[in-house]
């Protein structure tokens, strides 16, 4: 799956620019804070929670005016001028009737705006953190002094989080992103916009249908605010979950099928499961850190387990974004299932990717080595077993640290989906009569 990334001009000449991702009926994701739409799909966590929200879905985002690949040297940020930047990428689209997503901070007055201004042409709203005034998400102490931090040093984004938190390399490609996203002078006066918002009189006009979540322990804007959304709206209804913390991709699990679910939009691969009445066929991955043993006469007891606790998050996060089922942990590495060859390797990509971009920066580099194969297994006690797991363990043994190594028939079944692959050759495996021929998935491409 890749993005397509266009351009087009909103009604005072700045030029906005925005990205088209996925195949099926039409979704609107709202900017409410600058993004760079590059930089968000080349950072694994981001990209991840983008291709599954895409699955079975045409979904359209965009740079904000003053960030990312849109025009920067512009003087009207106001709320108005903000909705004009939607406007203008829904008319490039040439769509008639679609639904809004709005994920949080300006998106929710933004989306709010124009269903008030273009009540024909929403046919739903989603609504994540969201508030009619701005001007009550915090004190006007507490509002001035976030605008002058943020003015000097940048949105404190990791200030927001605390259960879970930030990991290092979170934060730290946040930072990145941020840095090259847009100046901290445009963030301050987005947020004087923020505070200013006053969408109050707007709710009462929206007719689309409208579903508010709301996580109970939002760190940014206050839970009452959400549901005082949801009650104004008058087709609005409100769904409260659990999460803290200020990542969305952190949400993808409590958000994304409640998505689905309200706009009633299948996932394409479980479409094709339902058709092939296959639902007993599991694509098993395991992973091994190369070097695990050497790792704790180096580092140490202590010192090893933080190395391994970084792998853990890394893998654990990646299974939450694709689909994966943790069947358990094998001391220095994972056995998950899924019930999608194309899920299975596009997660084992987006580890290797979370790898490779933890590596960069980290004291102590981590390698994976990571081996697939499909089959029916046997189920018990919520375990797998059977030659399909033997042969995926097997073929992972036969990685190096930084390779994804797949059995044929994972091959076969993935086909078409845009995966690379390299013929490695029949090789003869432990506890196996005939030779397996293996491939490697070329990742780095």
């Amino acid at each position: 799956m890749e993005q397509q990334i266009r351009f087009c001009t909103a009604a005072d000449g700045v030029r906005i620019a925005y990205a088209v991702l996925g195949e099926g009926s039409p979704l609107i994701y709202v900017c409410g804070w600058p993004q760079h739409l590059e930089l968000e799909w080349q950072t694994p966590f981001s990209r991840a929670f983008l291709e599954t929200l895409a699955d079975g879905i045409t979904l359209s985002r965009y740079d904000m005016r003053g960030g990312g690949l849109s025009d920067r040297d512009v003087t009207d940020l106001s709320l108005e001028a903000l909705v004009s930047d939607l406007e203008a990428v829904v008319d490039c689209l040439n769509l008639e009737r679609f639904p809004l997503l709005s994920l949080g901070l300006l998106a929710g007055p933004i989306a709010v705006s124009y269903a008030a201004k273009h009540p024909e042409r929403v046919s739903h709203m989603v609504l994540c953190s969201a508030f009619l005034r701005g001007a009550e998400i915090t004190t006007a102490d507490r509002q001035k002094a976030l605008i002058d931090f943020t003015a000097a040093f940048g949105f404190p984004i990791g200030d927001f989080s605390d259960d879970p938190v930030l990991t290092r390399d979170e934060e730290m490609a946040i930072r990145r992103n941020e840095r090259a996203s847009v100046s901290p002078q445009t963030q301050a006066e987005l947020l004087r916009t923020l505070f200013s918002a006053n969408v109050e009189g707007l709710a009462e006009r929206v007719s689309a249908p409208a579903l508010v979540m709301h996580a109970r322990r939002d760190p940014l804007i206050p839970f009452g605010l959400g549901r005082e959304a949801a009650a104004r709206l008058p087709q609005a209804t409100f769904l409260p979950y659990e999460a803290t913390g200020a990542g969305v991709w952190r949400h993808a699990d409590p958000i994304i099928p409640e998505i689905r679910r309200f706009l009633g939009v299948k996932t394409r691969e479980v479409a094709r499961e339902r058709a092939t009445d296959a639902p007993a066929i599991h694509t098993i991955l395991f992973t091994d850190v190369e070097g695990s043993t050497a790792l704790t006469h180096k580092l140490g007891d202590a010192g090893a387990r933080e190395v391994m606790r970084a792998h853990e998050r890394i893998v654990r996060t990646a299974l939450g974004a694709y689909g994966g089922s943790e069947v358990k942990t094998t001391g220095d590495g994972f056995m998950a299932s899924f019930t999608s060859p194309s899920q299975a390797l596009k997660c084992a990509v987006a580890i290797q990717r979370a790898f490779a971009e933890h590596s960069e920066t980290a004291d102590e580099p981590i390698r994976v080595r990571m081996g697939l194969n499909a089959g029916e297994p046997i189920a018990e006690a919520e375990d797998l077993f059977g030659t399909v797991v033997n042969l995926a363990a097997r073929i992972a043994a036969q990685a190096a640290g930084g390779q994804i190594i797949v059995s044929s028939v994972v091959r076969e079944l993935a086909a078409g989906k845009g995966f690379l692959f390299a013929d490695q050759g029949e090789v003869a495996l432990q506890g196996f009569e005939d030779p397996v021929r293996l491939y490697q998935v070329r990742w780095e491409s």
